[in-house]
């Protein structure tokens, strides 16, 4: 199955290291689903320590981190102890078992021309409707920056509050970007007063708004 954005995000049920799961019981929630290749590995631990010391800034966005790799509950359990025993971090969230990869398989976690075996680094946010709103694919040789994935669902989130669109290089607290005018009215209104609408023009199409006013 290939999933995309915008589509609903496939519901399914688990074990993991906090005992089963279903997604559809974090509806309501922002879910951050990521896979890794595999536990006892250096740069999945690095990131799975990353991740469990940003869990108060996801929670902060009303999101749920959940894990997943092709390896055994057993394995996740050690690995996850074995993390905390090296560094004192404690693993805040759970981590799916998917021994059989049916959940891998489900999102497409597996990039088959690089391994049969491993999950690649997948990164879905899903949206307190279950909608699939964005999409991170890295290499099994690269970790992922952590704040990169926090910057991108506060993004999504100023656009659902605002109705706005981010800018590259956006930051939250930066001005967004309105989207394009739909009408010659729209236009011509942004062109000769774009004061009165709160707006910051270089022309028509191009129009920044400042959010903390």
């Amino acid at each position: 199955m290939k999933v995309s954005i915008g589509m609903k995000a496939p519901d399914f049920t688990a074990m993991t290291t906090f005992g089963p799961i279903k997604l559809s019981d974090y509806r309501g929630h922002w879910v951050i689903l990521f896979s890794h290749p595999g536990d006892y590995t250096p740069v999945c631990t690095t990131e799975f320590v990353a991740f469990a010391q940003a869990n108060d800034q996801f929670e902060a966005l009303n999101a749920k981190l959940i894990g997943l790799s092709i390896d055994s509950n057993p394995s996740h359990l050690a690995w996850v102890y074995q993390i905390y025993q090296l560094t004192g971090v404690q693993i805040p969230f759970p981590v799916i078992a998917d021994r059989m990869a049916e959940v891998a398989e489900l999102y497409g976690m597996i990039a088959p021309d690089v391994s049969k075996q491993e999950t690649v680094r997948n990164v879905f946010f899903i949206d307190p409707e279950q909608t699939i709103r964005a999409i991170l694919i890295y290499p099994l040789t690269n970790g992922r920056n952590i704040y990169e994935i926090l910057r991108l669902l506060t993004a999504l989130q100023t656009t659902d509050q605002y109705k706005v669109v981010t800018p590259a290089n956006w930051q939250p607290g930066s001005p967004a970007m309105v989207p394009p005018a739909q009408s010659y009215n729209q236009l011509a209104e942004r062109l000769n007063e774009p004061s009165k609408l709160g707006l910051n023009c270089m022309d028509w199409f191009w129009c920044y708004k400042d959010l903390q006013g």
